[in-house]
């Protein structure tokens, strides 16, 4: 949306092809709304993303496996959902590109739809996942949470991938062939494209171990920006260091979880900032804290000292760009990944969500607020960052991709 909204603000006419439970969402923001379904319409409106959110929480036990294990129970469900999705809305796809008749497309997920590719128009990817999704050999396996300086677990990682995917990924190049387009790479659900974007600063990033082609382009940053306030409510005005806490609008689900958390922070002298995500009205907040469903997250994350994630790009990459040291609680597919990569960078802590204790979070909160070098670094990186200007540099790349 943030790249977006900088080309519509140029001039552009941008149209979403969207998941149907965004109706509504994206039109009051200056977009034109096209509602795409990804499985048979439910009886009752959805809220938006309300699938996902369901699934995470009705799996979320298989969370607490090492990521190996996921990779039959968890992983590849979550990919059998995303082809299903991909078949059942290619007929919508063309439908709505043959009337709309864009110049370019631009497509932010992990899974081909081959309409996309087929169009006869510039195909430009996007990569919001953790880089370690543009594979090599030199650096570990996605989905894997390993070390990048400990290979000792890579093959066998990458081998477990090769056998509970192979089958599912053949199937669905065989029929995105059939569709028109050309065949996927190697155990890859999508193509790349024309023009590759990727969200991920350079101080984190894996260039040095895995180089891309002429293609590919990196934003360090791309937050969206709004008009929104955030006015920091009356109760935590003062006391000790202000801290976010989320888990996301996917991870808040696990209300256990949340309401774990929560317990935790709540015996320590700071303050938080919680988002509660959507199932809010079953998280209660201590006086320490405040909250609510949803919260301007760009906004609040300026003002505070610290920053307790469940680990998605997102917010990785938004911590970052405001200069915030991190917690990373990682929970299912990039975000072990993301929290790894944060640990032996020195830019934040990872704990195990499930099994870390009060002396391990609190400690982590203490030796985080209290490294001054390591806030200073941060505080130069976002400068860094925020000069790149992410979402410029995504539109001005896009706009030559529609005109090349």
């Amino acid at each position: 949306m943030g790249i977006g909204d900088v080309l519509r603000r140029r001039g552009h006419r941008v149209v979403f092809a969207a998941e149907a439970s965004w109706k509504g969402r994206l039109a009051p923001l200056g977009f034109e709304e096209e509602l795409v379904n990804l499985a048979p319409p439910p009886e009752q409106p959805q809220d938006a993303g309300q699938f996902w959110k369901d699934f995470i929480r009705d799996t979320a036990p298989e969370f607490r496996k090492p990521t190996i294990e996921q990779l039959g129970t968890w992983v590849k469900p979550v990919w059998e959902e995303l082809v299903s999705g991909a078949r059942y809305c290619e007929a919508q796809l063309k439908e709505i590109i043959d009337r709309v008749r864009p110049d370019v497309i631009v497509e932010d997920n992990v899974v081909c739809f081959p309409a996309l590719t087929t169009a006869g128009v510039p195909f430009v990817r996007i990569v919001s996942c953790n880089p370690l999704e543009m594979k090599g050999e030199r650096v570990p396996p996605p989905f894997s949470g390993y070390p990048a300086g400990d290979r000792s677990g890579w093959d066998e990682f990458r081998a477990e991938y090769d056998r509970t995917h192979r089958a599912l990924w053949s199937d669905f190049s065989s029929w995105v062939t059939e569709q028109g387009a050309r065949p996927l790479p190697d155990l890859e659900f999508i193509h790349e494209g024309d023009l590759n974007l990727y969200t991920y600063p350079e101080s984190a990033d894996y260039t040095d171990a895995r180089p891309l082609g002429p293609t590919w382009h990196r934003l360090d940053s791309s937050v969206r920006e709004t008009e929104e306030k955030f006015t920091l409510p009356p109760g935590l005005a003062d006391g000790g260091a202000l801290i976010y806490f989320s888990l996301g609008s996917l991870g808040s689900a696990d209300v256990d979880l949340m309401r774990t958390v929560i317990a935790s922070l709540a015996r320590t002298p700071h303050r938080y900032i919680v988002s509660k995500g959507p199932l809010h009205d079953e998280i209660e907040l201590p006086p320490n804290m405040w909250g609510t469903e949803f919260l301007p997250q760009t906004r609040i994350l300026p003002l505070v000292d610290l920053v307790i994630t469940h680990g998605g790009n997102n917010t990785i990459t938004e911590a970052l760009h405001f200069g915030k040291p991190m917690i990373v609680l990682p929970l299912f597919w990039d975000q072990y990944d993301n929290a790894q990569r944060m640990a032996e960078l020195g830019y934040g802590v990872r704990l195990d969500p499930y099994r870390f204790t009060d002396t391990q979070l609190h400690g982590a909160i203490g030796r985080l607020l209290s490294d001054m070098t390591l806030r200073r670094t941060l505080a130069e990186a976002g400068e860094t960052i925020r000069a790149r200007d992410g979402l410029r540099t995504a539109a001005d790349l896009t706009e030559r991709a529609a005109t090349a």
